[in-house]
């Protein structure tokens, strides 16, 4: 009898101990492309968080902005620590309902891998110069299906795929790992933004409206605990992932409440307009300079079009890199003598 591989063992584990609504790797729809060989030591899912968490689009969302442009101190949030908030809360929340712990991280760590420079300004800027949406989950697919690896991509499996794709939007992830991690990408941004707002001096824990903090908590970390754990019992007692209604509510209430002091907040959106314009001229720059794109990117031309191709170039950029590049593009050098 041949003796059973590390991963095996694993795969017969989560049949034996996870919840019957989790997602079972043994249990996958495949790859994109079929042909991998599998792993002696790792599952499927476990082969996805290493392949997004080495990939190039994960290593640049250290230099993404989250909601703060440039901000001036050292413990503003980033794309990269979001991401990383996100996939610890998914993964305790999994963790609580025997759910797939390694499909969480995943999906988590992939989520956000489509989001342009300038945060939600960059979304914006390229929505308007294609004439149509530009959505950053959309993008995050097409990051880790075509164009990681020189267009090879990372080759995931489709619940990893589809819980990246439904971590917003209209469309709901398949498993419920995927709609995890999509209250998850919500209890990380409002709370840790409403962190990221009062270092910046424009929020006071005493601004949240007292009836929110009756009903979620008076602080940055008590608000994150019982957020998750509501969403523990609440997913435990119904079997359908969500918080209990009036949490629910008032965590909508919540994101509303930011829009209104944050995220329209002239100060914290003062330099959205420059990196509007700058992701734009870069754009038409691209649009009618096509040969001064990198080379690897040449080829894509023939099959997706200029069009597309400048738009996955600039959306991959970091802020600094964009800014570098317009720089040296519009705004004139100084003489060197020789």
């Amino acid at each position: 009898m041949e003796e059973e591989t590390i991963r095996q063992g694993l795969e017969r584990e989560e049949l034996e101990r996870l919840a019957p609504t989790a997602a079972k790797a043994c249990e996958t729809k495949g790859r994109l492309r079929s042909g991998t060989k599998e792993s002696a030591v790792r599952t499927c899912y476990q082969r996805d968080t290493d392949r997004i968490l080495h990939c190039k689009a994960f290593r640049r969302l250290m230099h993404k902005t989250q909601v703060f442009l440039k901000p001036e101190g050292d413990h503003y949030r980033t794309r990269m620590t979001h991401t990383l908030e996100v996939a610890r809360i998914a993964r305790t929340a999994a963790r609580g309902l025997r759910l797939n712990e390694d499909l969480t991280e995943a999906i988590a760590l992939g989520h956000d891998l489509g989001h342009t420079p300038f945060g939600h300004a960059g979304e914006r800027a390229l929505s308007e110069v294609l004439g149509k949406p530009f959505y950053h989950n959309e993008q995050s697919l097409r990051v880790v299906d075509l164009l990681e690896k020189d267009g090879d991509g990372l080759n995931l499996t489709y619940e990893t795929r589809m819980g990246i794709l439904g971590h917003t939007g209209p469309r709901i992830p398949e498993t419920q790992e995927g709609q995890i991690v999509r209250i998850a990408d919500r209890i990380a941004y409002i709370n840790h933004d409403i962190d990221d707002a009062t270092r910046a001096g424009i929020l006071t824990e005493e601004d949240i409206p007292r009836h929110l903090r009756a009903v979620l908590g008076h602080s940055h970390k008590g608000r994150i605990n019982f957020l998750v754990e509501n969403l523990i019992c609440t997913t435990s007692d119904t079997g359908l992932v969500g918080l209990e209604p009036p949490v629910a509510d008032a965590m909508n209430e919540l994101r509303s409440f930011m829009f209104e002091r944050v995220y329209c907040n002239p100060v914290a959106k003062s330099q959205e307009d420059k990196a509007r314009a700058i992701l734009q001229q870069l754009y038409h720059y691209y649009m009618a300079h096509p040969d001064r794109l990198p080379e690897h990117f040449r080829p894509q031309m023939d099959f997706d079009g200029m069009e597309r191709t400048v738009c996955d170039y600039i959306a991959g950029m970091t802020d600094k890199y964009a800014i570098d590049q317009f720089s040296e593009l519009f705004i004139p050098q100084g003489w060197q003598v020789r």
